[in-house]
């Protein structure tokens, strides 16, 4: 990934030059030169260009403030080439007319159409980027001391956001469109937080009303943190890929540390995933409620546009499967007394779920890789984004028209007919116990006389 740190090296490199045009050529030099050791991408937004021109790379696309899109339509198909353009024209020779915004935590624009002069202060920087027309925006050279000028001309390309270690840039914009932007601003943050508080509340309020399949629900609404999707893009490096974990069904999972140290993991629900909004709306309620030594602790959750994320405690260890499948690991890690605990602390966090939460919850989708270890291989049950409810304490199970679990793991009546209890998750267990014993999968594994293995154990024990 593209760091600020060797970036940074560019103000610096200019400031033994004697000349503008010796500083923008070592600008563009040295830029050149950092750009060579940064030539695979770490994220989507490493792309170069990726969104354009005048676009602006966090997580997906979006234009500077004050422009627009070039083509909407190939916009909202995530074909950001064409990148965007002013809503409003540039006053130019007049120049009390136009002004600038600052943006904030930027990677700078490429600097192949730029000016570079150490001798002159921010202010006179300004002041000449308003005497020239093609100038689009300023900053200052060195950043360390927020001295000396460097200005753009013409398009601003490959730009994005680092939230926590990104540079201020100065974004040339007509009067008109700066009065709008701060009114805009302002009135849409208050708008848009008594928005996201309406309707948050009004979404767990439908899904309680609508999945209330027990008895004796606490009143009061949840009391569960809230994260900004700035913070979080910020703990995980902009969600860069070295920070993955893994990826399920609901999305990929990333590794993130906060400001605090923390270290946090961060679940984001994927606009391509099986599973939607019912799904994470039903974790939140669900796990918020939740809490024992078995069970993965929820910390937090986001919803902010299109993005919603839960952020769990880290569990060093990761998934069990990365374990108990792994030869090497199994063999060197995985003594039979680490097993036999492993196996029990995953019964303790079921039979907290089936009888002794103030909730009767089933599962639904217990695997090796839903069961996560901390740093102690203490094993804890997650992934409550399938799980169901059920109605006080003497219901034993449900049925449902839509399947949902992972084959392998799924008892041969919720299969077959949907029908799901605590003996299906108990099923499930059995099927996970094997796999702990045996170090094999149960899908994968197949003997001289064609079983699985179920199959298998069941021929081992009656022998």
């Amino acid at each position: 990934m593209y760091t600020l740190l060797d970036k940074s090296v560019i103000p610096r490199l200019v400031m033994n030059q004697t000349t503008s045009t010796c500083n923008r050529l070592t600008w563009i030099e040295a830029e050149k030169t950092w750009r060579a050791y940064s030539t695979v991408p770490r994220d989507m937004c490493d792309h170069y260009g990726l969104c354009g021109a005048n676009g602006n790379c966090l997580i997906v696309c979006q234009c500077l403030k004050g422009f627009k899109p070039k083509s909407q339509e190939r916009w909202n198909l995530m074909d950001w080439s064409l990148g965007c353009e002013r809503k409003k024209p540039l006053s130019c020779q007049e120049k009390h007319k136009d002004g600038f915004i600052k943006l904030s935590g930027m990677k700078l624009p490429e600097t192949t159409h730029s000016w570079v002069n150490k001798s002159i202060n921010l202010k006179e920087c300004r002041a000449k980027c308003l005497n020239n027309c093609s100038c689009m925006a300023y900053t200052s050279a060195d950043i360390r001391e927020g001295t000396g000028c460097a200005i753009w001309y013409g398009d601003l390309i490959d730009i994005r956001q680092f939230p926590a270690s990104g540079q201020d840039i100065h974004v040339r914009m007509p009067a008109s469109e700066l009065v709008l932007v701060g009114v805009v601003s302002s009135g849409m943050l208050l708008l848009g937080c008594y928005y996201y508080l309406h309707r948050r509340k009004t979404e767990l309020k439908e899904i309680r009303e609508r999945d209330r399949n027990y008895e004796g629900e606490p009143e009061g609404e949840l009391e569960l943190p809230v994260f900004d999707l700035t913070t979080l893009a910020s703990a995980t490096d902009n969600f860069s890929s070295d920070n993955k974990l893994g990826e399920g069904g609901f999305g990929p999972v990333y590794k993130g540390t906060l400001a605090d140290g923390q270290e946090i993991a961060v679940k984001r629900l994927s606009t391509s995933s099986g599973q939607g909004s019912s799904e994470f709306m039903n974790e939140v309620i669900l796990i918020a409620k939740l809490q024992h030594r078995n069970l993965v602790k929820l910390l937090g959750c986001c919803v902010q546009g299109e993005e919603k994320m839960l952020i769990y405690e880290y569990m060093p260890n990761g998934g069990l499967d990365s374990f108990i499948f792994d030869k090497t690991r199994v063999e060197q890690v995985l003594d039979w007394p680490t097993r036999f605990n492993i196996i029990c602390g995953i019964a303790r966090g079921l039979l907290y779920l089936h009888q002794d939460s103030r909730l009767r919850i089933i599962h639904r989708d217990l695997k090796a890789s839903n069961v996560l270890l901390d740093n102690e291989m203490n094993p804890k049950i997650s992934d409550f984004g399938l799980a169901r409810t059920l109605v006080g304490g003497d219901q034993a199970g449900g049925n449902t028209k839509k399947v949902v679990g992972t084959y392998g793991y799924m008892s041969p009546e919720y299969a077959v007919d949907g029908l799901f209890s605590v003996k299906s998750d108990v099923f499930s267990f059995g099927i996970l116990m094997l796999e702990i014993i045996s170090g094999r999968k149960n899908k994968a594994f197949y003997n001289k006389n064609s079983q699985n293995l179920i199959g298998h154990a069941s021929q081992a024990w009656h022998l």
